[in-house]
Order: structure tokens, then C-alpha cells, then sequence
């Protein structure tokens, strides 16, 4: 920066002026310069033309040669113009002084500018680099969000496949039970076509035998009444075989199966499989009345059973033979069904045996469940799925009243005679036997 100060000297007048207009106007005129560097700043002086001063100087010296010589007006004008000389130089230096400072000011200013610029560019960095981080955000969200899209149709595709699928094993699963029921058809009318068979055999070996033992008390009217097998086996009858019972609080006589030998004897037989020549898929009233044959496979009935356990405390046994020459058996300290009213739900403690430590009818009691009476907690109707009637609660892990599967053929059957926590799932057993008798026997 340069501030430029004018003196105008001359004929003992003294002027200053920080104008560079002044300067040129002075130029016009004809003025003589005097220029002084100081610092940053260059101070230039006008001096007067002599012509001018010689003129005044005739002038006076004129005047003079017509007046006397007065020594001491010269030196009064002469110390007066010292005395302008001394103040203009005093003032001249204030100006100097005010000029520093200015200097000064502008040059603080200055610094001031220049770290307020050197702020903005640095604010103008962040804020083109949160531009630039901003941008590189949004691109990766979009990205993202093409993703997720890509993604979400993948999952609807997948997802119409298996519902595809599914609809497919629905009809796949709707047609093969088709074939169950007509299989089961079959298999029924084949199992009733045996069991006529074989009752006409028993029949023809009945009246082959010689019915004069003292003990055998098969299919003759004047035989005595029990109302259980323990109540013969404590008169006196110890031998296997079918035996009359009579249902409590009633004159109706049931024919059961006495075995008079496991465990001390006196055991009711209330169902047995050990051939397949009874069909068990059967109606509420079948299984509540009883049906099939005594000396053979049978269903004692549900009713009869609760009235007598009903009666007092009983005791329930399961034997159970694989194909392999096994066999286990279940002991439930107690035992009873409930009455139709409340399904028959069956009530059972205190398990101990061979055929597991855990008890393969679900407990607490489930009610009992037939193919046209769906009790059971299952949406699929155990019943009709598994065949058979049973207390499957949700299909269960047991159900002795399933389809009779021959050897060779009884792996990997749902439907079969189960009894899991010995034989797993699939396994269908070669023969069973549930049987009670008074807990106090």
C-alpha cells in the first residue's frame, strides 16, 4: 500500500493533501516535486517556483530601496516563519504517526481478512467433503434398497414355489388317503372273511372236544356268573379260558378272556391282538359294547370297563411281543375310564415295567377317539389317520389298535400297532394284551 501526502512550500505558505488528485492538479500548474520514501509509504512535497519568490523579491527589494532597512521586522518575520516551519514539521509528524497506525490497522485488517478467508476455504472443504460423503451415503442407500428389492422378490418367488409345492403334496396326501380308506376297505372285509373262518373252526374244534373238565367253561348257558376273573380265580377256577361276566348294576353278562396264570392270575383281558383276524378300525358303539371273539382278538367294551373300574381301584397290564421273539410289558398302578359322558377318558399312575420308563399313553387322561368320533387334540383325526380307536391325544406315541402289519412288513408304518418308548415309531408289533384286575387282588 502507498499513501501519498502533498506539501505545497512556498512564498511562507504550507499546504498537505492525501488526494492524488491534488497532486496531478498541481502537476498541471507546473510545480515542482520533492518525493521522501518512508516504509511502505512515499511522502511527496511541492515546492514553489523561484521566478515567483525572485518576483516578490524585487517587489520587496523595490520597497526597500524606497524605505529605510528595518533589521527587525526581517527578524521577526523570520522567526515567524520558523515558527510555521517548527509547527508545520510538528504536524507533518502527527501525520506520520497517524499514518503508522493506519499501517497498522490495514495490516491487522489484512490478517484478519486473510484467516477469515483461509477459514471459509477451510469450511467450504468440509462442507464439499460432507457433499461428496452425502452423495457416496445415497448411492449406497440405493443401492441397498435395490437389493432388498431383489432380494424381497426373490423370498415372493420362493415363496409361491412352496406354496406350489404344498398344494401339490396336498392333492398327493388327499389321494393316497383315498387309497388308505379303500385299502382299509379291503383289508376289513378280508379280516372279517378270516374271522368267520376261524370262528367256524373254533366252533367245529368245540364240539370235536369233550367239554367235561372241570375248569373249561367255554360257550355252555349254565355256566356261573363273575363280575371279573379275579372273582372266579378267588372261587376256585384257575385255568385260562373265556369266562361270563356280568356288567355292574345290571343282569347283561359279558364273555371275556380269563388268564389265570401271568403274574398270580385273576386277570380281565379287555383287548388282544395276536393275528389280525379282527378288523379294529370301528365305530363309538363298537368300541363301547365290545366286538370280535373272546378266544381270539377282541375288544372287551368301553362301558363295560368303566362301570367295573368304576366299582374299585384296578390295576392295568400291557404285554407286548415283537417279531423278533421279544417281549416287555407296561404295569399301571391305577387304572379306570371314565363314562361316556366324559369319552371314556382314561386316568393312569404309577407306570413300572420293561416296555419303558416313560409312559407311552400321553398322560393326563386323553378321551377316547373313534373314526366317527373325533375326540382327540389333533386337527388331522388321529383316528381315521392311525385306524383304530384309542386315547391318541395328538395322534400320541401308542396305539394297539392299529392296522395289523405280517412280518416283513411292519417297519415304517405310522398306522400300525404302536407302542413308541419300546419300539419307537414305526415299529408295528406282532402281539399285545391289556388286561386289569383289582388293585387289592
Amino acid at each position: 500500500m502507498q499513501l501519498t501526502v502533498y506539501f505545497f512550500l512556498g512564498c511562507g505558505i504550507f499546504l498537505a493533501s492525501g488526494y492524488n488528485s491534488f497532486s496531478k492538479s498541481m502537476e498541471a500548474i507546473g510545480k515542482k516535486q520533492y518525493q521522501v520514501q518512508h516504509g511502505s509509504c512515499s511522502y511527496t512535497f511541492l515546492l514553489p517556483e523561484t521566478d515567483n519568490c525572485r518576483s516578490s523579491s524585487y517587489v520587496s527589494n523595490a520597497v526597500q530601496r524606497d524605505a529605510p532597512l528595518d533589521y527587525d521586522d526581517s527578524v521577526q518575520r523570520l522567526q515567524l516563519l520558523e515558527n510555521i516551519m517548527e509547527n508545520n514539521t510538528q504536524w507533518l509528524m502527527k501525520v506520520l504517526n497517524q499514518t503508522t497506525r493506519l499501517e497498522l490497522q490495514l495490516l491487522e485488517h489484512s490478517l484478519s481478512t486473510n484467516k477469515l478467508e483461509r477459514q471459509i476455504s477451510d469450511q467450504t472443504n468440509e462442507i464439499t467433503k460432507l457433499q461428496e460423503k452425502n452423495s457416496f451415503l445415497e448411492k449406497r442407500v440405493l443401492e441397498m434398497e435395490d437389493k432388498h428389492t431383489l432380494q424381497l422378490k426373490s423370498i415372493k418367488d420362493e415363496k409361491d414355489q412352496l406354496q406350489v409345492l404344498v398344494d401339490k403334496q396336498n392333492s398327493i396326501i388327499e389321494e393316497l388317503e383315498k387309497q388308505l380308506v379303500t385299502a382299509t376297505v379291503n383289508n376289513s372285509v378280508l379280516q372279517k372273511q378270516q374271522h368267520d373262518l376261524m370262528e367256524t373252526v373254533h366252533n367245529l374244534l368245540t364240539m370235536i372236544s369233550t367239554p367235561n373238565s372241570k375248569n373249561n367253561f367255554i360257550a355252555k348257558e349254565e355256566q356261573i356268573s363273575f363280575k371279573d376273573c379275579a372273582e372266579a380265580f378267588k372261587s376256585g377256577l384257575t385255568t385260562s379260558g373265556i369266562y361270563t361276566l356280568t356288567v355292574p348294576n345290571t343282569a347283561q353278562e359279558k364273555k371275556a378272556y380269563c388268564d389265570m396264570e401271568t403274574g398270580g392270575g385273576g386277570w380281565t383281558v379287555i383287548q388282544r391282538r395276536e393275528d389280525g383276524s379282527v378288523d379294529f378300525h370301528r365305530t363309538w358303539k363298537e368300541y363301547k359294547m365290545g366286538f370280535g371273539d373272546p378266544a381270539g382278538e377282541y375288544w372287551l367294551g368301553n362301558e363295560f370297563v368303566s362301570q367295573l373300574t368304576n366299582q374299585k381301584r384296578y390295576v392295568l397290564k400291557i404285554q407286548l411281543k415283537d417279531w423278533e421273539g421279544n417281549e416287555a410289558y407296561s404295569l399301571y398302578d391305577q387304572f379306570s375310564l371314565a363314562n361316556e359322558e366324559l369319552k371314556y377318558r382314561i386316568y393312569l399312575k404309577g407306570l413300572t415295567g420293561t416296555a419303558g420308563k416313560i409312559s407311552s399313553i400321553s398322560q393326563p387322561g386323553n378321551d377316547f377317539s373313534t373314526k366317527d368320533a373325533d375326540n382327540d387334540k389333533c386337527i388331522c383325526k388321529c383316528s381315521q389317520m392311525l385306524t383304530g380307536g384309542w386315547w391318541f391325544d395328538a395322534c400320541g406315541p401308542s396305539n394297539l389298535n392299529g392296522m395289523y402289519y405280517p412280518l416283513r412288513q411292519n417297519n415304517n408304518k405310522f398306522n400300525g400297532i404302536k407302542w413308541y418308548y419300546w419300539k419307537g415309531s414305526g415299529y408295528s408289533l406282532k402281539a399285545t394284551t391289556m388286561m386289569i384286575r383289582p388293585a387289592d387282588f
